[in-house]
């Protein structure tokens, strides 16, 4: 039976994916299997050797010692995608607050409260309206930096409203790539899409090259009067520059999903409570798919959508034994471990073989089952990480 240790608030839709009498699930969960969790922090918390994957029902992994985490050859999965509607809809609703006077307007009707005449409160309204006059969005460009699963649905949205839409991405992948509309213009650099934009979307994730990438530099390219809508991570900008920029009147808006101090009460700043993905769909689809994950992976071996490792998927041979080995990659393992198969008699009936970075991941599917001197042989093999028999 696998264990699963839970923690925070997981969807109920995600743990009656797991089979009771195959998994047990809970928050009090000793020497587990892999853990699901969303904001727990796990840096500096003691590793069970038991442990051999962490999903996160969400897309950021900054709680988690991916790097550590990896070097023992625990995989950790996130959920891209599952929360992007979500926090579509939250970038749309930020750009709308910030062409027209709905935060404002809103004050001002409710600062009438106490009026009991609806002819006189009609006819100030009338008057006053003028006040909280804005702009629309068609029209306008929108420039979208980071070009993953929100990104472009993003991009989607903006162009079904009639914006033009530029996208900037380095590291765009292949899948991306299919998803992206053809009518979005793709940027060489981030300075020209900056200089172009009038509303600029971030939807990078928190790593330490993207760490305070929208800077001084940065800013002083930015169209002046631009709204720059940050619904990625706080570290992607600099709050310092983000308040200099407001100030001196070049940043025109600043609409985020992580208040700062300085930034929080500013009168050209939006701030909300991080809840771009606190909707009840985003958390059961988060849910679902992380528990989707690590049951693919606890039964079979196969790695969607790890931060760590390579995605690695084959269909099993029926009545094979699998071998699922994480690894350092460097040359000559992978040979060493098929010569201990070979000096043992094992026959492959199929594998594969995928690396990234430091790491590579391995699927050997044998005829039968190896036994224990063969899976001791294999553990010592230089630079083996983990081996688990299937």
């Amino acid at each position: 039976m696998f264990k699963i240790k839970t923690y925070n608030a997981i969807s109920p839709k995600g743990l009656v994916r797991f089979n009771p009498a195959a998994y047990e699930v809970g928050s009090s969960v000793n020497l587990a299997d892999a853990y699901l969790l969303r904001s727990q922090k796990l840096q500096g918390e003691p590793v069970p050797d038991s442990l051999l994957a962490v999903a996160r029902a969400g897309a950021g992994v900054n709680n988690i010692p991916v790097a550590e985490y990896g070097q023992k050859g625990i995989v950790v999965f996130n959920t891209p995608g599952a929360n992007a509607n979500a926090v579509k809809e939250l970038v749309l609703a930020g750009m709308l607050l910030t062409t027209r006077g709905i935060l404002p307007g809103i004050d001002y009707a409710r600062s009438l409260g106490t009026m009991t005449d609806s002819a006189e409160m009609h006819k100030l309204l009338e008057k006053e309206k003028s006040k909280f006059a804005g702009t629309e969005l068609r029209g306008k460009t929108l420039g979208i930096i980071g070009l993953g699963a929100i990104g472009s649905m993003v991009a989607d949205t903006a162009l079904a409203l009639g914006m033009k839409v530029l996208g900037f991405d380095p590291a765009l992948s292949i899948d991306a790539a299919w998803r992206l509309s053809n009518a979005v213009q793709r940027m060489e650099n981030m300075q020209s899409l900056l200089a172009r934009s009038d509303f600029v979307s971030l939807h990078v994730p928190a790593l330490d090259s993207t760490r305070h990438m929208i800077d001084a530099a940065a800013l002083a390219t930015i169209k002046p009067g631009a709204v720059l809508l940050n619904f990625a991570r706080e570290t992607i900008v600099d709050p310092a520059a983000i308040l200099e920029s407001l100030n001196a009147g070049h940043l025109g808006r600043y609409v985020s999903d992580f208040p700062e101090p300085g930034l929080s009460a500013h009168d050209k700043a939006i701030a909300m409570p991080h809840i771009g993905a606190s909707t009840e769909e985003s958390e059961e689809n988060c849910a679902v798919m992380a528990a989707d994950q690590l049951m693919d992976f606890l039964e079979h071996g196969h790695i969607v959508n790890s931060v760590n490792y390579p995605a690695v998927r084959m269909d099993r041979t029926s009545g094979a034994t699998r071998l699922a080995i994480a690894n350092e990659n460097v040359a000559g393992v992978l040979g060493s471990v098929l010569s201990v198969l070979a000096d043992a008699q094992l026959n492959v009936i199929d594998m594969i073989n995928r690396s990234r970075d430091a790491l590579a991941y391995n699927l050997i599917d044998l005829a039968s089952a190896p036994d224990e001197a063969a899976i001791k042989a294999i553990g010592n093999v230089a630079h083996v990480i983990r081996l688990r028999v299937i």
